[in-house]
């Protein structure tokens, strides 16, 4: 085994964006869409629901996203305390969250397509599931009732703009009927991907894997909405999630990607013609003799490399990479090995 002192020329960083599924066992799309029913009569129930890719009760259930109702005024729930504190409620607790989290800013409004939306769903990918960030344009969403059975279909205008939306360092794309990050170029809207009068059907914002759904454009009962029927009434419950969850299982359709960086560090190792011609293994030397087995090594030495370790200056050994075949090496060769770190 011999040893070489790597420079820093020989090291090399690069950085490459990786896409996959956001969905349990990979599957591009969710198709099955369920909810506990001691979560959903609990206490958190009152904020958001659970949505798993099977029936929570197996073992191969896993929780896939999260779904809550928020209105700037509090509709659409019962209020903590009416009497002292009118329009508090968990509707008002979430738009206030998301407000806060998007905005930066206690007293502003969500803004879908240059209309103000004072009633949201936030649909929150479990944080694993979506990595560093969702992937624009791949968001392909279809949602259905019994009032609209063709259902509308979702995407974000990820293709269609230049240069996203910011909130702070946050992007943010507008949700719009289409696919694919583009629109449809049907309907009353102009090619945008807009509902005629409620504007964009949401935000997309990738970098917290949260995407905001804009409940007027959803209770359209034109070919533009489902008819969701969000309750917004003062002080009602009106288990808003629980209506999205039923146009989420009657559209049957979820496909989301998430992306992450991959930093990789290149290695380049290099044995000039002089170095690495000689071995230690037992198959190259006599263990009982210290001299070389075969003769023929004695006037022509050469070795195979098979192995390169990485060792520190406290001579640790940090990693191993394995060549696929065997590399001869001898005085009339030199070779150069790139081993690559996946981080």
């Amino acid at each position: 085994m011999g040893f070489k002192r790597l420079e820093a020329d020989d090291f090399v960083v690069s950085a490459q964006a990786q896409t996959s599924t956001c969905w349990t066992d990979n599957s591009p799309a969710l198709t099955g869409f369920y909810t506990q029913s001691n979560q959903v009569n609990g206490q958190s129930g009152k904020y958001y629901t659970t949505v798993f890719n099977t029936n929570p009760t197996g073992s191969s259930a896993k929780a896939q996203f999260e779904i809550a109702y928020g209105n700037s005024t509090g509709g659409g729930a019962l209020a903590f305390n009416e009497s002292a504190a009118p329009g508090v409620s968990p509707a008002s607790t979430i738009y206030g969250q998301y407000r806060t989290l998007v905005l930066e800013d206690e007293n502003s409004s969500f803004i879908f397509g240059g209309v103000t939306g004072s009633s949201i769903y936030a649909i929150s990918v479990e944080r694993a599931a979506y990595k560093e960030s969702l992937f624009p344009g791949s968001m392909n969403l279809k949602l259905s009732s019994v009032s609209n059975t063709t259902g509308i279909f979702l995407t974000d205008d990820s293709n269609m703009v230049p240069i996203p939306t910011y909130y702070g360092t946050m992007r943010a794309y507008q949700v719009i009927s289409g696919s694919d990050g583009v629109a449809y170029n049907s309907g009353s809207d102009t090619g945008t991907g807009y509902t005629e009068n409620n504007g964009s059907y949401g935000l997309f914002l990738p970098d917290i894997g949260t995407i905001l759904l804009n409940a007027d454009a959803l209770d359209l009962t034109s070919n533009e909405g489902i008819g969701l029927g969000t309750v917004d009434s003062s002080n009602t419950p009106g288990a808003n999630p629980l209506k999205l969850l039923t146009a989420f299982q009657s559209g049957s359709g979820f496909a989301l990607n998430s992306e992450e960086t991959i930093t990789s560090d290149f290695v380049f190792v290099r044995a000039r013609n002089s170095e690495f011609n000689y071995s230690e293994n037992p198959s190259y030397i006599s263990g009982s003799t210290g001299e070389v087995i075969y003769n023929y090594f004695i006037n022509n030495p050469q070795t195979y490399i098979t192995t390169i370790g990485m060792y520190n200056d406290s001579n640790e050994l940090l990693a191993v990479a394995k060549l696929s075949k065997p590399l001869n090496k001898d005085f009339t060769k030199e070779a150069l090995v790139r081993v690559k770190l996946d981080f």
